[in-house]
């Protein structure tokens, strides 16, 4: 499939994913959900852990942003947090890489900088996006040279714990499009298509829309 990472232009990506705690928390059910989502229009998938994007690949033939939530005793970081999980991704070859890109230290004390780098060291080519939370993390994952940047951390860090990507006709999405010069994606709380289709109008190089389509136990209580 050649410039497959062109058809996120002006498009939808699913998040595929569900926590062990969760109900559809399953690899099959997974590759299904992102089968669903291809038919109905979905150009990309995002999904969490080599097993389930490893099933998702059986099942669809899209560009996948791939992840691992995994939780360190010596760290808030829980977004693919340490070469352990980037090497786990790398078995399956998700197109793009998501990491946390935001000021937290990653466990052992370990720097943004400095685990971007080792990345790059080891997987020169491997395309890259920062999970931001800040207007001023994502100014600095652009200069590291992340190949795109994410609003997908505004408002669940404890430096943005007081905003929300959509206030303000989604006033801190236009300040880091307006400032950066990688492509932005924009991601959290996108909960609506009027909201994905604003985003899109202002300049976001494609949208990821995850709980309110692939989470059925959230869905429910709106």
């Amino acid at each position: 499939m050649k410039d497959n990472l062109e058809q996120l232009k002006n498009n939808l990506i699913v998040s595929c994913q569900a926590l062990p705690h969760e109900p559809l928390h399953s690899s099959f059910i997974m590759g299904r959900m992102a089968k669903a989502a291809k038919e109905g229009g979905a150009v990309g998938i995002r999904a969490n852990t080599k097993e389930d994007i490893e099933e998702i690949k059986r099942n669809v033939d899209l560009p996948i942003i791939g992840i691992v939530k995994r939780d360190y005793d010596d760290s808030d970081v829980y977004i693919t947090p340490t070469m352990k999980e980037i090497d786990e991704l790398m078995e399956v070859k998700p197109e793009i890489i998501a990491i946390d890109a935001t000021a937290s230290l990653r466990p052992n004390g370990t720097t943004l900088d400095e685990f971007y780098y080792e990345i790059k060291s080891k997987y020169p080519s491997q395309k890259l996006m920062a999970d931001c939370s800040t207007v001023e993390e994502a100014v600095h994952a652009d200069k590291l040279g992340f190949d795109y940047i994410g609003t997908t951390l505004v408002g669940y860090t404890k430096q943005s714990e007081n905003y929300r990507i959509e206030e303000n006709d989604f006033e801190i999405l236009r300040e880091i499009i307006s400032k950066v010069s990688n492509k932005v994606i924009a991601e959290g709380n996108i909960n609506t298509p009027e909201k994905a289709r604003r985003v899109l109008e202002l300049g976001s190089y494609s949208v990821v829309v995850g709980s309110i389509i692939t989470r059925p136990q959230n869905i429910t209580k709106l």
